[in-house]
């Protein structure tokens, strides 16, 4: 068993000494979320609770909070953060958070991102006791760290929280990491509900991802929604919303601006199958591709166009997953 960092020889904290260690940028990212009522989250969506701006206060609060972290944790180093940023989403019955914090220094930047995300959890259960006092702050975790010796390292949803795997950034695509993004404008903008992000989310957990989001952007600001899912370098990336051939419909031309190759045969796999039910299914422009070592697949934002996305993906996703990561070459027609 390794020893503690924080505990000298005789049992006693300590500060650790990082004077030796070579400044290099740290990045974290952190998340947990507020479970509480759907008429809570239907409140915080249309900003309609006594106490408003709610995730305007809880995203100034986080990002506070990480500044103080030192401050907070008895045995953390002052840093010099160069970024931390707050997000939030929502699922039927809970409030999201990701916290992403970085710095340039010689120790690690965990505990701010960590900060950041129960600070701002608390501040949202602040702003909600009123309606649902019961509501609760859980699973705030560090999902993913970059910098120093060790490169990077990501939560495994297969691996206990005791037993974290610390790899270099080469053999990160063997790990099951996967991003789900939205783009809907209504759903961004509080004005409608999204049931097709958790719909993913928990299919992919299924399977033993480790699942960031679902991230909701509006469709303007799709590209930057899918920069950010790709930040980590995930295994797979799958979008719903967008495709169709309306004029502010922009995911298929956002995803092709990351795509060094396409996998056409998929995109026009999950038409087919929508096609054979709803022949309207023909009007999505879904694209599908490889961008680096991660794959990035569109889907529909309907939820039918999810279930056909899925029933196609599932059977094909650990041999594609394989093959990009330089295996699994067996049987290719």
């Amino acid at each position: 068993m390794s020893e503690l960092s924080h505990v000298d020889g005789e049992g006693r904290a300590r500060m650790v000494d990082v004077s030796a260690k070579a400044d290099t940028t740290r990045v974290a990212l952190a998340a947990g979320e507020l479970r509480t009522t759907a008429e809570v989250i239907a409140l915080v969506r249309a900003d309609d609770l006594p106490k408003a701006d709610v995730l305007s206060t809880a995203r100034i609060a986080g990002i506070a909070g990480a500044k103080k972290t030192s401050e907070l944790i008895p045995l953390c180093h002052q840093l010099a953060l160069s970024s931390v940023k707050v997000e939030f989403g929502f699922t039927d019955t809970a409030i999201t958070i990701e916290a992403t914090a970085k710095t340039k220094g010689p120790t690690g930047v965990e505990m701010e991102a960590l900060t950041a995300v129960a600070v701002a959890g608390l501040t949202l259960h602040d702003m909600v006791k009123a309606v649902d006092p019961a509501a609760t702050l859980n699973d705030v975790r560090l999902l993913t760290k970059d910098g120093g010796k060790h490169g990077h390292w990501e939560r495994s949803a297969a691996t206990p929280a005791s037993e974290p795997e610390t790899t270099d950034v080469e053999t990160d695509f063997e790990s099951r990491s996967a991003v789900v993004v939205v783009a809907s404008t209504g759903a961004a903008a509080g004005t409608r509900v999204d049931t097709t992000g958790p719909v993913l989310t928990e299919w992919l957990a299924g399977l033993g991802f480790s699942v960031r989001g679902p991230l909701v952007y509006a469709d303007a600001d799709i590209a930057v929604g899918l920069a950010d899912a790709l930040r980590f370098q995930p295994a797979l990336v799958v979008s719903t919303g967008g495709t169709g051939a309306s004029p502010t419909d922009a995911t298929p031309e956002a995803t092709l601006a990351l795509l060094d190759r396409e996998l056409p045969g998929v995109a026009e796999a999950i038409r087919q199958r929508g096609t054979a039910k709803f022949p309207l299914a023909a009007l999505s422009r879904g694209v599908a591709g490889l961008s680096g070592r991660s794959v990035l697949v569109n889907l529909p934002g309907s939820p039918g166009g999810v279930k056909d996305g899925i029933a196609v993906l599932e059977p094909l996703l650990d041999h594609l997953l394989a093959q990009v990561a330089g295996g699994g070459n067996h049987d290719d027609n």
